[in-house]
């Protein structure tokens, strides 16, 4: 993935291999990556037992939020791809518990469509 293509919100997916010693303080005993996708400074990765969203947060991006999700606790997702008028995608994730989606906006339908994928094949197991 380009630096422009993630200055405009475009997720895409990174080798594993690039992020794998970063996320390796995070992951649990016998937890592996699958699929990790990035987002600007953010990541969507999916491991054998859970999904995580990484959120950078400050100027330098030191600061980081790593929420853990189960996915046994999603509920639904759904992802809205761009029209005409429309210049963003949103795909939306319900866990258990929580009326409120969590939502994350991409300017690509084609990598909002591979986010949606990965979050089917783990969810829905």
């Amino acid at each position: 993935m380009g630096l422009f293509s993630g200055l405009l919100g475009n997720a895409g997916e990174v080798d594993l291999a690039d992020v794998e010693e970063e996320l390796s303080a995070i992951l649990a005993d016998g937890e592996k990556l699958e699929q990790v996708f990035k987002l600007i400074r953010d990541m969507i990765v999916f491991t054998n037992r859970r999904l995580i969203l990484i959120d950078k947060q400050g100027i330098t991006g030191s600061k980081k939020e790593y929420m853990s999700i189960p996915y046994r606790s999603i509920v639904r997702f759904s992802a809205e791809t761009k029209g005409h008028f429309d210049i963003e995608s949103e795909l939306s994730i319900w866990l258990s518990g929580s009326e409120l989606p969590i939502k994350k906006t991409f300017s690509k339908d084609g990598n909002i469509l591979s986010v949606q994928k990965a979050l089917a094949t783990y969810s829905c197991r």
